[in-house]
């Protein structure tokens, strides 16, 4: 019998395009894992004391559709009321039910470049052509970003941005708000380690979304919840095109008991910001060129400017950093803030890498 042919029954779009790659999750001995921006701490002791004393006989009713309970406390801390939240499976559904409700096959989608690459790719799945806006050489916003945008109905921007790290000036940001005809989605997935936040924008602007998630600076990745706040009446919009039940029972309990543990948030954010300057500081001396963060990442151009070879070196020694090639970011690795342990072992292994280049080398 002969094979059969393979005839594709996926749309177009689907079957031209890469998906989005996650970063690495390698199995190696003595590994010290800096690739995908998680953080070093455990969550907050709520959350292990909330999973012992959950009722696990619950698990086979459907949990809240809405998530209102944690909504409510997340309105709270901003001052809002829940009808301005919606929550998510991570913020990348946040992203996914955005992009549901405002791009299609003529209504293109608008991004920074570089910036999470995930965008193109939700831009993809609907059909909708994504407009890349290059950053300047120093990885700011081109002057000529309206311009650029103007036929999109919703811009993404990655306030602080990733991976670069770097954050835009607020009055920069509002004056985009303003002036873009369409949504601006600020994605601050990262705003907990940056100086300033956008999330008032939602009060004065009809059209902005603000996503957050609890992947980096809450310590739980693994558990996959995320939120996002905009102005009521986009929020019904969006509720319309979520998943039925998309945040699971479990979710909602553990995000509710990591918010009420102020504290513990705040102390783990200090000291990731702490390990960032040590690690910061070490780079300069050894001659490299850092993009000043406001994440838990670092962005770092080696002595000679050849980031793959950097990459390739820290592999041998069980180190795993982001390498992004291209001709915007092939000089430049990027590389998650562990704690400080992490921090000095990835500092003397660079140490030893380019020793020729070092003076007066900070001592971590």
């Amino acid at each position: 019998m002969s094979k059969l042919e393979y005839i594709s029954y996926f749309r177009p779009e689907i079957d031209n395009m890469g998906g989005y790659t996650p970063g690495e999750q390698p199995k190696m001995a003595n590994l010290l894992k800096l690739n995908t921006n998680e953080s070093p701490f455990p969550p907050s002791p709520s959350v292990a004391e909330t999973l012992k004393n959950f009722d696990c006989e619950k698990l086979r009713l459907y949990p809240d559709p809405t998530a209102d309970e944690v909504r409510e406390i997340i309105a709270g801390m901003f001052g809002l009321t829940k009808d301005y939240v919606i929550a998510g499976n991570g913020s990348d559904d946040i992203l996914t039910i955005s992009m549901r409700c405002f791009a299609s096959a003529d209504k293109p989608a608008a991004c920074l470049w570089p910036s999470y690459s995930l965008y193109p790719t939700l831009a993809g799945l609907q059909g909708a052509e994504c407009i890349k806006i290059n950053l300047t050489e120093n990885f700011e916003l081109p002057v000529d970003l309206l311009a650029q945008a103007k036929n999109a109905n919703i811009l993404f921007i990655a306030r602080p941005n990733a991976p670069i790290g770097n954050s835009f000036p607020r009055a920069l940001m509002a004056e985009i708000c303003r002036e873009f005809k369409g949504i601006v989605l600020i994605d601050e997935a990262y705003v907990d380690f940056a100086t300033d936040s956008c999330v008032d924008f939602v009060k004065e602007f009809p059209n902005v979304i603000i996503s957050r998630t609890f992947s980096k600076s809450r310590n739980l990745a693994g558990l996959r919840f995320g939120f996002a706040l905009a102005n009521p009446k986009i929020i019904e919009g969006m509720m319309k095109m979520k998943d039925s039940y998309n945040v699971p029972m479990l979710t909602q309990a553990v995000a509710a008991a990591t918010l009420r543990d102020p504290a513990y948030f705040a102390d783990c954010v200090a000291k990731i910001r702490l390990a960032r300057e040590m690690l910061l500081l070490g780079l300069y001396d050894l001659g490299f060129k850092v993009v000043e963060s406001e994440t838990n990442f670092l962005f770092a151009s080696p002595p000679d400017g050849d980031g793959e070879r950097y990459f390739r070196a820290l592999r041998e020694q069980g180190i795993i950093v982001r390498y992004f090639p291209g001709p915007a970011t092939g000089k430049w690795v990027r590389i998650t803030i562990g704690d400080t342990q992490s921090v000095a072992r990835i500092f003397l292994a660079t140490r030893e890498i380019y020793k020729e280049y070092g003076q007066d080398v900070y001592e971590l």
